[in-house]
């Protein structure tokens, strides 16, 4: 019987491909530390179905490639990863310019007013 994983997508960038991390939970033997140890397995996904934070379930089969030995078996829970869009960054870059120097000439002027005095 073929082993069964669970783990979650860490990229869906190739082609009916992805990369699942497999997280799992270690005891130091001298320490008795636990710690987590994540393998990533490249796995085949021949309808692209999965994507970045899908919790998804793969199974041992045949080498696809050099490094795929693993497929798709199901997605267990669909992730919530959202792309976000990057803002105009020259209407804020010019405010902050101005604002650090604000900041430097009242402390220059700070500083003038203590040495006066």
């Amino acid at each position: 019987m073929a082993r069964k994983i669970v783990g979650t997508v860490t990229s869906d960038v190739q082609d009916k491909t992805i990369v699942v991390a497999v997280a799992r939970r270690v005891t130091h033997p001298v320490y008795g530390k636990q710690y987590t140890v994540t393998k990533k397995f490249a796995a085949h996904d021949e309808d692209n179905k999965a994507h970045i934070g899908d919790k998804v379930e793969i199974v041992e089969s045949r080498p696809f490639s050099k490094n795929k030995t693993w497929q798709l078996s199901r997605i267990v829970e669909t992730g919530h990863a959202t792309v976000e869009l990057k803002e105009d960054t020259a209407d804020v870059l010019p405010a902050k310019v101005d604002e650090q120097a604000t900041v430097k000439k009242t402390r220059a002027t700070a500083k003038g007013a203590e040495e006066a005095a």
